[in-house]
């Protein structure tokens, strides 16, 4: 009886021993200042990996290396926000559930001169605009309203965008 008990006791203690707490990491509101080219006024296109995930941790995928396909890479597929790392931009997708600071998702393409001027380039399905940081380019879909935008450190002539169809 006494043996029966002890080994009741140690189960039962070894058992509460090794429970933890699971913590999960919350991810700070996603603010991105379309106009300085920033998020959450810390992570630019040129920032490294590791700026991007301390800054924001609740990152869903990452890629370290720089022969990838696409680079190095952090991607918040919940947030609908990728930082391509190696090629210094960064690209919000349709679903982002974050904050911008001008509100270009969605917008019609004729109601962006008044906030962004003209386009340096002007294609059928984008246009990329000259900014303080580098480059903003605005993707438009089938109804001609932004569906994804993508701010980069570098200029019209330099951007290497990554294909990942």
């Amino acid at each position: 009886m006494k043996n029966i008990f002890l080994s009741l006791s140690a189960l039962m203690f070894f058992t509460i021993a090794s429970a933890q707490l699971k913590t999960e990491v919350k991810c700070p509101v996603i603010n991105v200042d379309i106009l300085n080219g920033n998020v959450n006024h810390i992570i630019i296109p040129t920032s490294n990996i590791e700026q991007v995930k301390k800054n924001l941790p609740c990152f869903t995928s990452f890629e370290t290396d720089i022969r990838s396909k696409c680079g190095s890479m952090v991607a918040y597929k919940d947030q609908d926000i990728t930082f391509f790392v190696s090629r210094n931009y960064i690209q919000i997708g349709p679903h982002f559930k974050g904050v911008l600071s001008v509100p270009l998702m969605g917008a019609s393409r004729n109601n962006l001169f008044k906030l962004l001027g003209d386009p340096q380039i002007k294609q059928p399905g984008w246009d990329a605009f000259k900014t303080s940081y580098g480059i903003l380019i605005l993707y438009y879909n089938q109804q001609n309203k932004v569906d994804k935008i993508q701010l980069s450190s570098q200029s019209a002539s330099t951007i290497q965008l990554c294909d990942q169809s």
